[in-house]
């Protein structure tokens, strides 16, 4: 090698070595062998890294590996899989964990699937039957992980300082939740929309200048691709209604907000209604 050339690669910038992604981890909470491992052969192929367990007690300790999300398939006896379920929806570090359900063919629902009166009960990201193919789970698996490392845009309408205040304060508690903006009534809330495009806008019925059945038929209009959820005082079913028409996602009386704020603006923000009585109404009304 010529001692020009040398000099010239000794002053060339080294390109970094890009780091290798960091495998994400799957649970299989699944006790037939050769479904399991029909999963495992797909989702190592696309670079998931998987975590198998054949009983709710060994699921309950390799959870400890934290997962990037768990499918819960079928356990015998039956029972066992709806128990794993309400122990993870309890457990302070899992219940946040997307969640994929696979029940049990019909046949053998009795033995190792889940029973009606829990099946109902389920508020899991996904619920499917088996037989399914493995490579159909995918982009499933994909969307859910996703959704789940994504931080929900979240506007707060009240013309109430302290109630904004208040709101405020929950969500800043949440990994998955951004206030991007506050509003005090609802022209204000529509203009904070169009310029701050939130995925949810959170707004009160009774506000100055603009009402919030206004703002949210303007916002519908004008930026579908933000969820109007309705939190209000004013609970009755003909307010239901009127946001419903008006193009809401959700209607959550204030009286229920501690407990139904946080999984009602997950929902909207995944253009799904909430909660069941008012996705309910959409479809009879």
């Amino acid at each position: 090698m010529s001692t020009d050339r040398a000099k010239r690669l000794a002053k060339s910038p080294r390109k970094r070595e890009s780091k290798p992604r960091k495998k994400e981890k799957i649970l299989i909470i699944d006790d037939e062998p050769a479904f399991v491992e029909a999963c495992r052969r797909i989702l190592e192929a696309k670079a998931y890294e998987v975590v198998t367990a054949s009983s709710a007690a060994q699921a309950q300790e390799v959870t400890k590996v934290e997962p990037a999300l768990i499918i819960l398939g079928t356990l015998a006896p039956a029972g066992q899989a709806f128990a794993m379920y309400q122990w993870l929806g309890q457990h302070p570090r899992y219940k946040d964990i997307p969640l994929l359900v696979i029940d049990a063919r019909y046949e053998e629902r009795p033995i190792r699937g889940w029973r009606r009166f829990e099946g109902i009960q389920v508020d899991g990201d996904e619920y499917l039957f088996k037989p399914i193919e493995p490579a159909a789970l995918v982009p499933r698996i994909r969307s859910l992980i996703e959704a789940s490392t994504r931080r929900i845009r979240v506007l707060v309408a009240d013309d109430h300082t302290m109630v904004r205040t208040g709101i405020c304060s929950v969500l800043s508690l949440q990994k998955d939740m951004e206030v991007v903006g506050e509003a005090t009534d609802g022209q204000d809330a529509f203009d904070k929309v169009l310029r701050l495009l939130p995925h949810v806008a959170l707004l009160d019925i009774v506000m100055p200048v603009m009402s919030g059945i206004e703002a949210t038929k303007l916002i519908s209009k004008e930026c579908p691709e933000t969820k109007v959820l309705i939190l209000t005082q004013y609970d009755e079913e003909e307010n239901m209604i009127v946001a419903k028409q008006s193009g809401a996602f959700g209607f959550i009386p204030k009286k229920a907000a501690s407990t139904e704020l946080i999984s009602g603006i997950r929902y909207v923000s995944q253009g799904r209604y909430y909660p069941t009585s008012f996705a309910e109404l959409v479809i009879n009304k």
